[in-house]
C-alpha cells in the first residue's frame, strides 16, 4: 500500500469515526448500508457460490466410489448356456473405487481457473461495496441538500408574504400602485411554486435515502471531511490503474480464461484411472449338483482411454474457450478505459464543483449586500418594489447555487476515492460489528470431501422498507407560517 493510500484512508476512517449523538452521521449511515443493503448481501451471496467451483473442480481428481444391486432372473436358456442350475432368481451387489492418475492436466488446470475466478468475484464485491458506499453518500448528501434548499424556499415564501403584505397596506395608502402590488403577487405565488417543488425533490431524495440504506432519514450531521485527494487528474488516474476493484476482477477473470484453454486442450490427451472392483452373487433359486450358490469376484487394474478421433469436438471447445479469452482481454481494456474516464471526469467535477462554492460563497456574500441596499434605497424611493424582489430571487438562487455545489464536491470526492479502490469497508473503517470475510466462507466449502454437508436455506440478510401497517400517507404540503417581520 502507497504512503498516499494509507494517509488518505487514515484521514477518511478518522473522520467517519467523528461524529455527533443527536444526529444520524455519514458513518452511521455506511455502516447500515454495509449490514443491509440488498445488492451488497446479494454479491456476497453470489461469492459464496463462485467459491463452491473450487470444491466441484477438486472433486474431479479424487477418488469416486460406487455402489450396484441388481436382482435378475433367467426366463430361458438352451445350448451350451444350459448349465442345470435352477432357474430362480440371482442377486447381485457390487463396488467400484476408481481414482484418477493422469488426466492431462484438465484437473489441476480446472481447479486454478476456479481459484483465479474466486480472486475475481471477491474483487468485484469490493468493487460492489464501494458503488453503494458512493451511491449512500449521494443519497445522504441530496437529503442535506434538498431539505436546505427547501428551508431557503420557505424562507423566501415567509419573506413574499411579509412583502406583499406591505405592497399591500402602501397601497392602502396610496405610496405605491397597483402594479408594485401585482408584482409581489406573483412574485409570491412562484415562490410558493418553487417551495412546493423543492418539498417534492426532498420526498424522493428521502425515499431514496430509504432504498439504499435501509431506513428513513433523521436529523443529518455534516459529513465530515474527505481525505486529502491526488493533485492532479493523472496522479488520480495512476492511482486507480493499481487499485479499481473492477479492473482488478477483469483481470484475474482474463487469466482464469486463460487456464480454461488449457482445461479444452486437455481433451486431446489420454486418461489413466486405477480401477478396483469386488462383485457378491447369490443364487436365490439353489443349486444343482455340486456347484454353489453364491460366488464373490474381485479385481484391479488400470484404465486407460486414449482418444483417437472425436469428430472435432476438443478443436470447437479449445476455439471456444479461445475466443471467451479474447472477449475478456478486449473487456479489460474496455474496463480500464472506463476505469481512466470515471477518475478523470470524477476529478474534474470534484475540482469545478470547488470553484464553484468559492464564487458562489462570494456571490451570497454580494447578493445579501445587494438586497440589503436595494431595500435601503426603496425606503427613500430610488429603488422600486421590483428591484427588491429581483434581489430577493438572486440571493435566493445564489443560496440554492451554493448548497448544491458543496453537495456536488462532496460526491464528486468520493466517487474519486471510490474510482481509486479506496472507498470500501476495509477503507472507511466501519466499526458497526465484524466486517464480512470472503475468506471463512472459502476455507469452509473449497476443501469439502462431504457429498452430504449443504447449508440451511438462506434467510434475507437486508431489511425490508415497507411499512407493517401499509403505505405511509405523505401529508399535504403545508405552506410556512409568517414568522419573519417586515422589512
Amino acid at each position: 500500500m502507497s504512503v498516499f493510500r494509507k494517509l488518505a484512508l487514515g484521514s477518511l476512517a478518522a473522520a467517519l469515526l467523528a461524529g455527533t449523538a443527536s444526529a444520524d452521521t455519514l458513518r452511521e449511515a455506511l455502516v447500515l448500508t454495509y449490514r443491509n443493503n440488498p445488492t451488497i448481501t446479494g454479491q456476497r451471496e453470489l461469492l459464496r457460490g463462485t467459491d463452491a467451483n473450487v470444491a466441484i473442480a477438486r472433486a474431479a481428481g479424487r477418488p469416486q466410489v460406487s455402489a450396484t444391486a441388481g436382482l435378475n432372473r433367467d426366463l430361458t436358456r438352451s445350448g451350451i448356456l444350459e448349465t442345470g442350475q435352477g432357474k430362480g432368481p440371482t442377486a447381485s451387489v457390487g463396488v467400484d473405487l476408481s481414482y484418477p492418475l493422469f488426466t492431462g492436466g484438465s484437473v489441476r488446470n480446472a481447479v486454478r481457473a476456479a481459484e483465479t475466478r474466486v480472486e475475481a468475484g471477491r474483487a468485484t464485491l469490493r468493487a460492489v461495496e464501494g458503488d453503494i458506499f458512493t451511491e449512500a453518500v449521494a443519497a445522504y448528501m441530496d437529503v442535506i441538500r434538498d431539505r436546505a434548499i427547501v428551508e431557503l424556499n420557505a424562507n423566501n415564501v415567509r419573506v413574499l408574504t411579509t412583502n406583499l403584505q406591505a405592497t399591500s397596506d402602501r397601497f392602502e395608502i396610496g405610496d405605491l400602485t397597483r402594479t408594485d402590488v401585482a408584482q409581489s403577487e406573483a412574485r409570491l405565488q412562484i415562490g410558493r411554486a418553487n417551495f412546493a417543488t423543492a418539498q417534492g425533490r426532498l420526498t424522493a431524495s428521502e425515499e431514496n435515502y430509504r432504498r439504499v440504506i435501509g431506513k428513513r432519514p433523521g436529523p443529518l450531521a455534516p459529513p465530515p471531511p474527505l481525505p486529502p485527494l491526488p493533485a492532479t487528474s493523472d496522479e488520480a488516474a495512476r492511482i486507480a490503474l493499481v487499485n479499481n476493484p473492477d479492473l482488478i476482477s477483469v483481470t484475474r477473470q482474463t487469466t482464469a480464461a486463460g487456464l480454461d484453454v488449457s482445461v479444452a486442450r486437455a481433451g486431446r490427451l489420454p486418461t489413466i484411472s486405477s480401477v478396483v472392483s469386488g462383485t457378491y452373487v447369490n443364487a436365490l433359486g439353489g443349486t444343482t449338483g455340486a456347484l454353489p450358490s453364491t460366488g464373490t469376484e474381485t479385481s484391479a487394474g488400470l484404465n486407460a482411454r486414449i482418444p483417437l478421433y472425436q469428430g472435432g469436438l476438443p478443436a470447437a471447445r479449445v476455439r471456444q474457450a479461445q475466443a471467451a479469452e479474447g472477449q475478456l482481454i478486449e473487456q479489460t481494456i474496455a474496463t480500464e478505459r472506463a476505469v481512466v474516464a470515471a477518475t478523470r471526469s470524477a476529478f474534474a467535477t470534484y475540482r469545478a464543483a470547488q470553484n464553484a462554492i468559492a464564487s458562489n460563497d462570494v456571490a451570497v456574500r454580494a447578493n445579501e449586500l445587494a438586497l440589503e441596499g436595494a431595500r435601503a434605497e426603496r425606503s427613500v424611493g430610488t429603488r422600486t418594489v421590483l428591484d427588491v424582489l429581483n434581489a430577493e430571487q438572486e440571493l435566493l438562487n445564489a443560496q440554492v447555487a451554493l448548497v448544491t455545489a458543496r453537495r456536488d464536491a462532496y460526491v464528486a470526492g468520493f466517487q474519486l476515492l471510490n474510482a481509486m479502490g479506496q472507498a470500501e469497508a476495509d477503507d472507511l473503517g466501519l466499526e458497526g460489528g465484524p466486517l464480512y470475510d470472503p475468506l471463512g466462507n472459502y476455507r469452509r466449502v473449497a476443501g469439502n470431501w462431504n457429498d452430504w454437508s449443504n447449508d440451511p436455506r438462506h434467510e434475507p440478510v437486508a431489511t425490508r422498507t415497507i411499512e407493517p401497517d401499509g403505505p405511509t400517507v405523505t401529508p399535504p404540503l403545508i405552506e410556512p407560517s409568517v414568522t419573519q417581520p417586515p422589512q
